[in-house]
């Protein structure tokens, strides 16, 4: 009968996962991502409306907060992005490294600045400032979530079995947010009112840069196949 050893047991378990931190790197980060969309519902406060008003006096209500609520979705679907871009990279993760900490804790220090510049430019609708500031800060953090990916997507972080081909459609999604939140910014100085709807070209520009990226794999390995 053989004798159990739990200490054996725990060094083969420590064994068989070596990048723990990585996982645990993971998990902090989905943790902010939740906490910094959740702020964002706490700008939008349920209009008061005194007992017995009339119907259209509730409609009013709504409207005025139309702002909040206009701001909280496209902050809520613009943090959203940033959260699929993250999971994609860490997906095709493989080992930790600690240069993954510095540019990790960057990035999702953009993102909880956003349920700020989110209200900031709700409260003050069709403003030059508050209104560039939040096209800004996506800018920043899209330009951050772009460096964060391409380290982890690229040795030694990145698993061995994951293709090139992979990792350069990963890559190109990073992109997208940057350049809406540039359009969103050209479109403020003409009129602030109007800039968070250029942030719509955001899908269009996803679209654009995977099929761009398809094609140029596509080139390469004909190419390839040519020699």
């Amino acid at each position: 009968m053989q004798q159990c050893n739990p200490g054996a047991d725990m060094t083969t378990s420590s064994r068989d996962r070596p990048d723990h931190p990585l996982e645990r790197l993971i998990f902090f980060s989905d943790a902010v991502f939740a906490i910094a969309i959740t702020l964002l519902i706490i700008d939008v406060h349920a209009p008061h409306v005194p007992n017995g008003s009339p119907d259209h006096a509730y409609v009013h209500a709504l409207l005025d907060q139309m702002p909040s609520l206009f701001g909280f979705f496209v902050s809520f679907f613009v943090i959203g992005a940033f959260w699929a871009g993250h999971h994609r990279a860490f997906a095709l993760a493989g080992h930790y490294s600690e240069s993954l900490n510095g540019p990790n804790l960057m990035m999702l220090c953009s993102v909880v600045f956003m349920p700020f510049t989110t209200s900031f430019m709700s409260h003050n609708v069709g403003t030059l400032v508050p209104t560039q500031l939040y096209n800004l800060s996506l800018i920043v953090t899209g330009l951050l979530n772009i460096r964060l990916i391409r380290i982890a997507t690229a040795p030694p972080i990145v698993s061995e079995a994951v293709s090139a081909e992979r990792i350069a459609i990963v890559r190109a999604r990073g992109p997208a947010v940057v350049l809406g939140a540039l359009c969103a910014m050209l479109v403020a100085f003409w009129d602030p009112r109007f800039s968070q709807m250029a942030l719509i070209t955001i899908p269009i520009w996803l679209r654009l840069l995977k099929r761009w990226t398809t094609r140029r794999l596509a080139a390469q390995a004909r190419t390839a196949k040519a020699r």
